[in-house]
Formats: structure tokens, sequence, C-alpha cells
């Protein structure tokens, strides 16, 4: 609801500065938290998560029947007139990628408008300098959906895709506009359904972002009724590939009753979604709080202990009743009042913590990763690397594994992707360390690893001693240790192949600043 300032900003930030969003308040308890081990108690299998999803009452089970958990982040701009992923004019897409691997997302929900399956829609504000993102280039823009596609399968990461918009104007409160009607639609989404046929890491759609008034729900209308037009989408998707999960949020409004746009599920109880493909339905709702706009359960006395009643009554009595998994398919905040971080704290609580309950629990994609979405601000700040590890860390006990890797080798020479293969000669590597940023109680830098040798290489390392008591405090595009002073960071599985002459990157922040750059070493494999 009231989402337009963080979509016209989202649209509008192409390449340069964003709005600065400063948070307050100190951390959370749950920032001490980490993200359970895989194999703890409740979690299921390692392998958990292989194959195409179903449903099963109120969890979703995986191809093998295993119990599985989304736990992700929403990475927009291919629903803006950008028409690709927001920040690929600051970081390489696989970089960006291995962070939200790393700080255990296990899932994209990845925004689109039915804009980029125009022919010959183009991405734009695409960085290729350094070699960053050099196998995009010339791409449009589903074939660079496709790259980043294949990279989160690689990964272990799944993709829902989300059609977010008609077109990149701006959000539409039904599924049709005059200039997208109903059947280019659907048409749409079952090109993308056919597209992505056989590739599990696409395990669902969900059919339409955020539909509010005149939208409704059981009212028969078929021009306004968003449950009968899921039941024609969503059969339509499954009639060319009937193992994708369709993915229904909410409305506004049902029988007078109203709250944000997608999040009113109320009329679940009494017109459920029926689809030809029994267990494919999950529900979706969305949730904020005060940064995007106020609500009456906000300045109830009770507040936050009567916020556990009204996710009940919106959508939390699905899954409690065992009617069909639940998804919070967005909730965010910029955590700057007192009201926003209470109401973080109290729906994560209510989401249910991996440790508990496994993965019998809610489902959910954070809002967003992107810093650029005006209302809320991302995971990541506004230099597009550093994380934000406050509002980061109240999500911690509700991360949950990742997923078994499609099968393809990261770091495979033969993939198109990697750069270099194996052969003859020298192998040697440099590297030069760059402080980019220093506030004095920390500082950012980035290392630039460049082939040296004769041949292609296919690992290196890099190493160096700081003079101070630098700590690193998170690092991306690369694994580190540190004893002492010293750092030891080797590549990560996308970027260790680095043809002759070619280079990688990789950068990290740490604390104090003030350090300056320390000499480095590379050895190359």
């Amino acid at each position: 609801m009231f989402r337009s300032l963080r979509r016209t900003l989202g649209a509008l930030c192409a390449a340069a500065a964003v709005l600065v969003l400063p948070l307050s308040g100190g951390a959370h308890p749950a920032a001490a938290a980490t993200a359970p081990e895989v194999g703890a108690a409740g979690i299921g299998a390692a392998e958990a998560g292989a194959g195409y999803w179903h449903t099963s009452g109120r969890r979703l089970l995986d191809a093998s029947g295993q119990p599985v958990r989304i736990a992700g982040i929403n990475w927009f701009g291919f629903e803006t007139a950008n028409h690709v992923t927001h920040g690929l004019w600051a970081r390489d897409y696989k970089s960006m990628i291995d962070q939200m691997k790393s700080l255990g997302y296990n899932t994209i929900r990845m925004p689109y408008s039915d804009d980029i399956l125009k022919s010959g829609t183009m991405p734009d504000s695409v960085n290729y300098s350094d070699g960053k993102n050099a196998d995009l280039q010339g791409l449009t823009s589903l074939q660079v959906l496709d790259k980043i596609v294949a990279y989160a399968g690689r990964s272990g990461l799944k993709v829902i895709l989300d059609r977010h918009r008609p077109d990149a104007a701006g959000q539409s409160a039904l599924w049709y506009t005059s200039a997208v009607p109903e059947t280019t639609w659907i048409t749409n989404l079952k090109a993308l359904a056919t597209r992505y046929k056989g590739d599990s890491t696409v395990i669902g759609i969900d059919l339409h972002n955020e539909p509010h008034d005149p939208a409704c729900w059981g009212c028969g209308d078929t021009t306004r009724d968003w449950r009968l037009a899921a039941q024609r989408a969503g059969n339509a998707v499954l009639s060319v590939n009937p193992d994708l999960l369709i993915l229904v949020e909410g409305v506004q409004t049902f029988n007078g009753v109203s709250g944000w746009w997608g999040g009113n599920l109320m009329g679940v109880a009494q017109y459920p979604v029926q689809l030809d493909v029994p267990n494919r339905v999950v529900y979706s709702a969305h949730d904020y709080a005060t940064s995007v706009a106020q609500q009456s359960w906000f300045s109830d006395p009770s507040f936050p202990d009567n916020m556990p009643g009204i996710w009940d009554k919106y959508w939390g009595y699905i899954f409690k009743q065992n009617i069909a998994p639940v998804w919070v398919g967005e909730f965010g905040t910029t955590l700057q009042s007192t009201v926003d971080q209470r109401w973080l704290a109290a729906l994560v609580t209510y989401l249910r913590s991996t440790s508990a309950h496994g993965n019998d629990s809610f489902h959910w994609t954070f809002w967003s990763w992107n810093p650029n979405s005006g209302d809320t601000g991302g995971i990541l700040k506004d230099d597009w690397q550093t994380v934000d590890t406050v509002k980061d860390g109240y999500l911690a006990s509700i991360k949950a594994p990742g997923f078994p890797s499609d099968g393809t080798d990261p770091n495979d020479p033969d993939d198109p992707d990697d750069p270099g293969g194996p052969g003859g000669g020298t192998a040697a590597c440099a590297a030069a360390y760059t402080v980019s940023s220093d506030w004095g109680g920390g500082f950012n830098a980035e290392v630039k690893v460049t082939n040296t040798g004769t041949t292609a290489i296919s690992s290196w390392k890099v190493t160096w001693t700081w003079p101070g008591a630098q700590r690193i405090t998170n690092m991306w595009n690369a694994s580190y240790t540190q004893s002492g002073t010293t750092v030891t960071a080797t590549n990560a599985a996308h970027n260790g192949a680095v043809a002759a002459g070619g280079s990688a990157s990789f950068g990290l922040g740490g604390a104090p600043g003030g350090g300056g750059a320390p000499s480095v070493s590379c050895a190359a494999e």
C-alpha cells in the first residue's frame, strides 16, 4: 500500500547517487545470532531443495518430499526503465549473488515488467569496466535474466519470478491495463514458464504484484475479481509448465476491511484459489511498517502485542489452519523509528524461527537487497557493497539453509560464463589493493587480481598483513581467513578462472579505519 515513493525512486536511480536513509537505534539482539547450520534440529537433510517443489498442507516439499523453507531477498530493477536488476552499475552480478548466499539468503524474488518480453528490450546502466558483467555485454534484458537465473542455480539459490508491473511506468491496481490487456499478461506468463521449463532454479511465478482497490476477492466480477484472474493465469502457466508453484498475493479490501496492497488474504477462507494441477498454490502477503505508511494498528495502545492478531486475521490463519503455505513476499523498513524496530522484531518472531520450527514455518523474501528503495532502504547500503548488519541481523533467526547446486560447476573452464581454461605456460598473478572509502570507524577496500602469466589460471590467493589492528567485517567475491593482522583471501567459485591478461576483483569491509593500503602478494594455480 502507498508504494509509489519506493517504486518511483527505484525507477529513477540509474547509475548515480541514491537517497541516503540513515538508521537509528542499536542492534537488535537477533543481530548477534547466526543462520542455523544445515542439519540442525528440525531442518532436514542437507540436500533438501532439489528439483521442483509442491505443497502439502501448509508446507513446501521438494521433489523427494523433504520440507524446505524460502528465506530470501527481493532484488528489483527488471520492472523499471532500466530493464535489468539495479546495482549492476556498481557491481558484477555474480558477486552480488555470491554475497546474498554468504549472508544466508536462499531465494531471490525477481520483479519484472512485461516490457522485458518485448522484442529487443535492452538493459540500461550496466557497468562493463574492469571485467564487470563481461558476459552480459550485448544481451537483451531477457538474456540477462537467463544469466542471473543460471548463476543463481549453480550457486544453490532458487528464483521466484514476480510479475511486478504491466510496464515500467508504474504499479497497476489490476492485473491488466488498457495498454497491457489480460491476454498479454497471460501470454507473457506462459512464455516465461516455457522459457524456464525443466530448470528447477525457477520454482514459481508470483502472478501479479499488490492487487488493490478496485480489485476484489470472490466478488464474481471477472473484470475485478483477482481470485478468478489468478485461477485463469495459474492454469495457463501450469498448462505449459505443470511443475511450477503459483504464488498468489492478496488484495487490499475484503468485505470492507482494508489493509496493505496485496496483503489481505481474508477471502481465501471462503474463496480459495483452485487450479487444475493440485498442490501448486502458495498464498503471498505483503506487510510493512510506518516508513511506508501509517496503519491504525501502529497507534494501538497494545502495540506490538496486537500484531499477531492482525497478521492472523489477514493471512496467518491460512498457515495456522493448514490450508496452504504462506509466503510473505515483501516486508521491509528503514528501521528509523522505534515503532518500526518493534514491528520488525514482532514480525520475525511471528514468522517462526528455523532453529525451533525448521521448515514448518512461514516463507519470506525481504524487501529489499537494493539500497535505492525510497521508503525502506535495503540490506545493502548506498555504496551497493556494505551490508546493513543491523537490518540483516533482525532476520538471522528466520534464515534457512540453502539448496543444492543445479549440478553445473561454477568453476568449470568450459562454462561459457567463466573466463579462461586450462593450457600450458606460466601461471602468475599480481594484486592491487585500493581503499575506496574510510570514515574513521571503518573502511571499504577493493582488491584487483590480474593474471600476469602466459596461461589461464584456475585459482588465486591474495595475502597481506595490516600494520595496525584492522579486522575484516565482511568480504564479497572471495573467502578469507585472518590470523592476527595477516589476511589470506581466496577466489570465489565463479572468479577463480582468469584468462592470461584478464582480471578479477573482490571487496571487503573492515574496522577501524585509518590503516591505508598494505602491501599484497598473489599466488596463482
